[in-house]
């Protein structure tokens, strides 16, 4: 990798951020800011100033320094200023102590005692309820010859599946489906919805951690409370906040990255191809290399979550005063060339992508495997089954939804010749 080249003087002002235009595309507003401006400081919607760090060389570096504390109490706004940063509604609901908010040692501390939990091997046993939940909901739709596969597909498949995975009986999924889609509808815009969803969200998970310690089960919560280390057990507010951030991290990442990972295909006929005629030869390469590769080209996720200078230090030349926010910009990072040969091309069989997607550092996404298991499942399955998949709009015609943090669509309208069902479930419900 080169040098990372200074910053270059521009007699153009900076592109405007956070408009709806904006939204639809942000790369070459990222672009700009990457050659002119790679630490920026803006006013971000909320009314909130940040730095913006859009050079991956320089994410890198932020996303593993340990001077941007990830806990806001190291915001030096005041507490109002502090109530517009996270997710809405965690801090009345007592959520905040979670791994996305917290720093060494009780991040070393709880990270190790959650991955007792969440292992590897309790993904890969989960691998063929993702498939069952991927063909039900293929099947409640296959017979139309039309979806909305946000809201028939990507929606439902990451709320089905971490419900199950955290042990939510099944009678109960459906009010964990209505209180995610507020926080989805909402997730840009008032943030009473989502706070109130939160409240509801943390309330029923209070009482389920309850039920789960009179009566475990081989379920993600009760492994949560029997975790131990050194005789350490998380406690059972921590055992909420760490549930609620799995469930609340694990589904919008996974409905962006299928959202945009069938709509960057869909527009990319060639690529699309190639995926189905390797999928149709039982290989499994291109898929994992493409999944990756969607992940970099349009990932779910477009800004790291919120980090907090704890002194004064120094990014890509900037000097960034303590107290300040600063937000990863890891869809700029994913698009550096100055790391990524063709940053701008959608290549799914390439190799050298050490992306951004997942994070990195001591915060690099817990949840990455059950991500790739879910994304993996639901495009080979959706090519496979729905082999002539198109766009049911143009591409000018869909809208993003408004946020921060995550990037996904609002609607994917898609057409499909009709064919029957591989299961027949009386309903969706019956998941």
């Amino acid at each position: 990798m080169s040098t990372t080249p200074a910053p270059r003087p521009s007699s153009e002002p900076a592109p405007s951020l956070f408009t709806w235009e904006f939204a639809s595309d942000p790369y070459p507003a990222y672009a700009w800011l990457r050659e002119h401006a790679p630490v920026h400081r803006t006013t971000l919607p909320s009314g909130v100033e940040a730095w913006l760090v859009t050079r991956y060389a320089d994410a890198r570096q932020a996303l593993a320094d340990q001077r941007l504390s990830k806990n806001p109490a190291h915001h030096a706004e005041s507490p109002h200023a502090k109530g517009k940063t996270g997710i809405p509604g965690e801090r009345k609901a007592e959520l905040m102590t979670h791994l996305l908010n917290i720093d060494p040692p009780d991040h070393t501390r709880l990270r190790r005692l959650v991955s007792k939990a969440f292992t590897p091997r309790r993904v890969a046993e989960f691998t063929p309820r993702v498939q069952e939940l991927t063909d039900r909901l293929i099947d409640s739709f296959v017979e139309k010859g039309s979806a909305d596969l946000i809201h028939e597909f990507a929606f439902p498949l990451p709320i089905y599946a971490i419900c199950d995975l955290l042990g939510v009986p099944e009678e109960d999924q459906d009010d964990f489906r209505d209180w995610a889609g507020m926080m989805i509808r909402h997730g840009g815009g008032p943030r009473g919805g989502v706070a109130r969803s939160v409240k509801k969200m943390r309330g029923y998970l209070a009482e389920l951690i309850h039920r789960k310690r009179l009566d475990p089960g081989d379920d993600l919560i009760s492994g949560l409370i029997k975790a131990s280390d050194h005789g350490e057990h998380l406690t059972e507010n921590e055992a909420a906040a760490m549930a609620f951030i799995l469930l609340f991290a694990g589904f919008e990442t996974t409905v962006n990255l299928i959202g945009n990972g069938v709509y960057q295909l869909l527009r990319h006929p060639e690529q699309r191809e190639r995926l189905q005629a390797s999928i149709a030869a039982g290989e499994t390469g291109l898929l994992e290399t493409g999944v990756e590769e969607l992940l970099r080209y349009d990932g779910p996720v477009e800004m790291a979550t919120w980090r907090y200078a704890t002194e004064s230090l120094t990014i890509g030349g900037q000097e960034i005063p303590a107290g300040d926010p600063v937000l990863v910009v890891l869809a700029a990072a994913d698009r550096d060339p100055e790391r990524f040969d063709g940053p701008d091309t959608l290549d799914l069989a390439r190799r050298d992508n050490q992306h951004l997607g997942y994070g990195h550092g001591i915060h690099y996404c817990l949840g990455a495997p059950l991500a790739r298991l879910e994304g993996q499942t639901a495009l080979a399955t959706l090519l496979t089954r729905l082999p002539d998949l198109r766009l049911a709009a143009e591409p000018g015609e869909l809208r993003w939804r408004g946020g921060l943090i995550m990037r996904g669509l609002r609607t994917l309208p898609v057409d499909f010749s009709a064919s029957v069902r591989v299961h027949k479930p009386d309903s969706v419900s019956e998941m």
